[in-house]
């Protein structure tokens, strides 16, 4: 079996998850935006409402900029690839990381979704290994991929000799 070696991964996610990323960044800025507003409202103080005006569309313009640039920044370097020998995984938009877990290695595979990737039909696969690095995982996978992804994974970890430390 040849060994492994670190090069980019051959899979993108979803393209849904550029609209989750999307929706996921935009409530955060939404929960910021509501305070400002409340904040407007509430203040006895006595602070210039071109104070808070200035607030709110300096956080608004660049809750936009976020929103808009953020996911598909991500959707252009996350990617993904399971072969019989490895999983390879690039992940991040300003912190990037590459990882590569032999499969060898694998001690669970597991599939979650929450909430909001249940709306936008996605799950995420975590591969647990014998690393002090920790978990991989795979985000942003529409369904159907995912369970495909774990039950290859789960084949491929059972045909691989070793006890995964």
């Amino acid at each position: 079996m040849d060994v492994p070696t670190l090069r980019p991964p051959r899979h993108r996610v979803s393209r849904t998850a550029i609209w989750y990323w999307a929706a996921r960044a935009a409530f955060g800025w939404l929960i910021l935006l509501a305070a400002q507003v409340i904040w407007l409202v509430a203040d006895t103080a006595g602070m210039p409402l071109s104070v808070h005006v200035t607030g709110l569309a300096a956080t608004a313009v660049v809750a936009a900029a976020h929103v808009t640039v953020m996911p598909q920044w991500r959707y252009r370097v996350h990617r993904w690839e399971a072969t019989p020998a490895a999983v390879f995984t690039q992940s991040g938009w300003f912190r990037q990381e590459w990882r590569i877990a032999p499969v060898s290695r694998i001690q669970t595979v597991d599939s979650e979704r929450g909430p909001l990737e249940q709306l936008f039909r996605l799950a995420n696969v975590t591969v647990t290994t014998a690393s002090a690095a920790g978990p991989i995982k795979v985000g942003g996978l529409d369904r159907d991929t995912a369970q495909r992804l774990v039950a290859e994974l789960t084949a491929n970890a059972q045909a691989t000799a070793g006890d995964a430390t």
